[in-house]
């Protein structure tokens, strides 16, 4: 008997469009004969799904349910992708959990963790993963820029503690930059931090579980024309994204050892996407995503592509691994 999917879709943050486009590519490249996908788009104010039709159903929050033509249709497996809050940093899986359905992503702690770079970099470190230099700061916090300089030195970057797609974030080159950039990050979040410039090759490093093991798919390597992986870089682009990266077997096999040792220290499972900067042959992690880009050109799609995995065969993966 087919699967009943919900590929969930949109949220709450500023990613809301990306993630629209994530989930519908998802819905496209599903495997028919096994699965009956719909989408749901959660936003705010407003939960319900789509059939091929396009025709919209409210959802019932009590069960995540919902009526088609007299029939109650319920879901055996989530998709997630909701790029932000509240599909990547835990909140609605929480809510999936509650009710008991399955779902493609990490356990709810798992993603809330890894959603909030400070509390992710604060763990890392415990285990000796190296890192930028940091400072945090919370909205209505004293800044004290002679500190902040002493500390992380200049240039630097200024970062919402808890937003994706490069959201927020500036590189300040001068002192009389740091406060336009605080301000322009608590536009999206009340959490920041402030990071160290790290001067090196940027690569990003997929790990999922395939078929039950961790696996390390093949690395990246970010070029970009902006000043750094901003979100234009990203998405409308001004990057060269390098797939397999041109570094050295050495490297390669080091940020492969890094990587995957993070995935299991952060207890992941689902996709995930780390971006790290190698220091003197030394990666040092940057940060996380969870719910990473799922078109076509996004970077996992395209690493999963150079191992020989499809699209079809990504996501039939994932939902497979969370109805295991």
């Amino acid at each position: 008997m087919k699967k009943y999917i919900a590929i969930v879709m949109g949220g709450f943050s500023s990613e809301v469009n990306i993630s629209l486009k994530s989930g519908n590519v998802v819905y496209n490249h599903l495997d028919r004969e096994k699965y009956n996908p719909f989408r749901v788009h959660i936003l705010k104010g407003k939960w319900f799904a789509l059939d091929d039709e396009e025709n919209e159903y409210p959802i019932r929050k009590n069960d995540f349910s919902f009526t088609k033509n007299g029939n109650l249709i319920t879901f055996d497996c989530i998709f997630n992708a909701i790029h932000g809050n509240p599909g990547e940093n835990g909140e609605l899986l929480a809510y999936f959990s509650l009710i008991g359905i399955k779902h493609t992503s990490a356990p709810f702690y798992q993603m809330a963790l890894t959603f909030n770079k400070r509390d992710t970099l604060s763990v890392l470190k415990e285990y000796g993963i190296k890192t930028a230099v940091s400072v945090y700061l919370n909205k209505g916090d004293v800044v004290d820029l002679e500190h902040i300089i002493g500390k992380v030195g200049l240039p630097c970057f200024v970062k919402p503690n808890n937003a994706g797609s490069s959201y927020g974030i500036s590189k300040a080159h001068i002192k009389e930059e740091i406060l336009p950039a605080i301000e322009t990050a608590y536009k999206e979040d009340s959490q920041i931090l402030i990071e160290s410039f790290l001067n090196g090759t940027e690569v990003s490093v997929g790990v999922l579980e395939y078929k039950g093991k961790v696996k390390v798919l093949p690395i990246t390597e970010i070029v970009t024309e902006n000043d750094f992986f901003d979100y234009e870089a990203k998405y409308e682009g001004k990057s060269q994204e390098i797939t397999p990266a041109r570094i050295s077997l050495e490297e390669q096999n080091r940020v492969e050892v890094i990587a995957k040792k993070v995935y299991k220290i952060l207890n992941m499972s689902g996709f995930s996407r780390s971006e790290y900067i190698f220091v003197d042959g030394e990666p040092h992690f940057l940060e996380m995503n969870t719910v990473p880009g799922l078109t076509e050109e996004s970077i996992l799609p395209q690493q999963a592509k150079e191992a020989g995995i499809s699209l079809k065969q990504l996501f039939d993966n994932a939902i497979e691994s969370a109805l295991d």
